[in-house]
């Protein structure tokens, strides 16, 4: 909508209310207009859907506490000056001659002047040098022990980023000179192409995005307005991440430009492997080896723990090689201060040198099994038999 529109639109009369209509007024006739002229209840009626569009804006207008002051206060500005149609006269003026730009080429006029007035009234249109831009993201990586990485750690990042140009001050513009409103895309930064049944938005090709002209560079930052820092943030790794993943840090990006925002610093994670532990989502693993009597005949087994006292597993007799037991809160800190588990794999351990008495038991234990083949019927599986 442009400014001239909006100025010319009375939306107190739209609603039927007056200028010192309460909220609940306001949203009372909305309610009552909406349901009358609902397109849905006047398919006989064209008109319907233009009046109800009408009362739809006027009512987004007056519903909102802010919007409806900068409406009041525009209005009031212009008072009984403004003469609608384009007419002029004693006392008169036309607001087309005001907002359509006024000088040669539609730059430089009248309707730049006020669309940094009204630069925050219309949603955006009409930006202006004061316009806050949001900073860029930034991405950086750093390398964790296995100990750091669960547990979560706090590190320094020395960061290159765009900043304000020190020169002009994040204008663009060379000392003297201010930079203008882009004439062709309004100050909004993008243009559109309409493709028939949607229209496609691109950064416009006259300020490349800014909404702003510099016809008079800086020459520091050649008329972007930026320019590069460094500098050193604090920012904390949280616990349980893992290997390859990219933690969103908010706010500790590149700065804003007039006020806006910093963006967001993205740091990617290389954890060092552990000699011991494995990790595999919030659970720690680790392989324990015993031997073959503890696995036949039980046994009670210390396992280590991350950053811990060690915990004693119970190993019940018969057990098989790879079996897991799971010890539940020795895992890896989740984002909400919990933890894991660690699952403790026993691995069956075989010995590669025997003495003479070690194996003169291995001899009597295998006579003594000689009835337990542990392959019995394993070829007639395998023919599907």
């Amino acid at each position: 909508m442009s400014t001239k529109d909006y100025l010319e639109k009375d939306y107190y009369k739209v609603l039927g209310v007056s200028k010192t209509a309460t909220q609940d007024e306001i949203k009372q006739s909305y309610r009552k207009l909406a349901r009358e002229n609902h397109p849905d209840a006047n398919k006989s009626d064209p008109k319907a859907e233009e009046r109800f569009k009408e009362i739809s804006e006027a009512y987004s207008v007056l519903s909102d506490e802010k919007r409806r002051k900068e409406y009041d206060n525009a209005r009031s500005l212009f008072g009984s000056s403004y003469r609608p149609g384009g007419q002029t006269g004693a006392g008169g003026f036309d607001l087309g001659d005001l907002f359509g730009g006024g000088g040669a080429g539609g730059s430089g006029g009248g309707g730049e002047r006020l669309s940094d007035l009204f630069g925050g009234l219309f949603g955006g249109r009409g930006r202006t040098t004061t316009q806050a831009r949001r900073g860029a993201d930034v991405e950086t990586e750093t390398r964790l022990t296995f100990d750091e990485a669960a547990t979560g750690v706090t590190r320094s990042f020395r960061l290159s980023s765009d900043a304000a140009c020190p020169t002009c001050k994040g204008t663009g513009a060379n000392a003297g000179s201010s930079p203008r409103v882009c004439p062709k895309c309004a100050g909004t930064g993008h243009e559109n192409t309409n493709l028939g049944g949607f229209s496609l938005s691109e950064p416009c090709s006259e300020c490349k995005g800014r909404g702003l002209v510099v016809d008079d560079p800086c020459p520091t930052c050649q008329g972007s307005g930026r320019g590069k820092s460094s500098r050193t943030v604090q920012a904390r790794i949280p616990a349980g991440v893992s290997d390859g993943q990219r933690i969103r840090i908010k706010g500790k990006g590149a700065p804003g430009e007039h006020g806006g925002p910093a963006g967001d610093l993205y740091v990617v994670v290389h954890v060092q492997p552990h000699p011991v532990f494995g990790k595999t989502g919030d659970n720690l693993t680790i392989t324990v080896p015993v031997t073959f009597p503890e696995a036949v005949l039980g046994a009670d087994v210390r396992v280590p723990t991350l950053n811990g006292l060690p915990v004693t597993v119970k190993i019940p007799p018969g057990t098989p090689n790879g079996r897991t037991f799971r010890v539940r809160g020795k895992g890896s800190t989740r984002r909400d201060g919990t933890k894991g588990d660690m699952l403790v794999t026993i691995e069956v351990a075989v010995p590669k040198n025997l003495n003479n008495d070690a194996r003169e038991a291995l001899e009597k234990f295998r006579a003594a099994t000689a009835d337990q083949d542990p392959r019995n019927g394993l070829e007639a599986r395998a023919k599907g038999m």
